[in-house]
């Protein structure tokens, strides 16, 4: 009789990748994952966004002019144009990490896949901020091109398009944070349900 040499391609158990469902879906674990990351990503630019403001008052200083008005007056720190930016990406990160936490501590046992616009909610909160944050600081330097100096004159026109384009990035991440709070919110009373029926 023919010999034949046996392969463990032929047993059921050898391939390691059966571990994993055969249609792979987003689950409450992979949702707070993502926004705890992201998240944390927004909140490190925030911080880094920060130093802008702080060069921005030392060149100030350094080219003079620096009267009593101005140390008086504090809320010329809000002249910078990044400060806006800083703080909604240390507040939005900060929120999403938190959102993140709900979903991590608060995710069942078993593998729950969640709902088509849940899965998309950290990409727009991310996308979001993202795109905030690079239109505030690409816009400045474009607008600045067609109507120089239209921050501070100010100009209404180039300075409601660069603050246009800012609200219409945080617009996108607060649709995001609301898909995940609802998600959140959905997974702490399923918690609390099961929680009173073992009890």
């Amino acid at each position: 009789p023919r010999a034949t040499t046996p392969t463990s391609f032929e047993s059921p158990r050898a391939p390691t990748l059966r571990l994993l469902p055969m249609q792979s879906g987003t689950t409450t674990a992979d949702i707070g994952k993502q926004l705890i990351r992201s998240g944390l990503t927004q909140f490190f630019l925030g911080f880094l966004l920060g130093f802008v403001p702080i060069l921005h008052y030392f060149h100030g200083a350094v080219a003079g002019d620096v009267g009593p008005t101005f140390l008086k007056n504090m809320t010329l720190w809000w002249g910078c144009p990044a400060v806006l930016m800083e703080y909604v990406l240390k507040t939005g990160g900060l929120g999403m990490a938190a959102v993140g936490l709900c979903y991590t501590v608060f995710a069942p046992s078993t593998r729950t896949e969640v709902s088509g616009p849940e899965q998309w909610a950290p990409t727009l909160c991310h996308c979001g901020l993202t795109f905030a944050a690079v239109w505030m600081a690409v816009g400045y330097v474009a607008f600045n091109r067609i109507w120089p100096n239209f921050y501070f004159e100010p100009v209404p026109t180039g300075k409601n398009m660069w603050l246009g384009g800012q609200l219409a990035g945080i617009v996108v991440y607060v649709y995001g944070m609301y898909v995940a709070l609802s998600g959140a919110k959905a997974l702490v009373n399923v918690t609390g349900k099961t929680g009173h029926q073992r009890g």
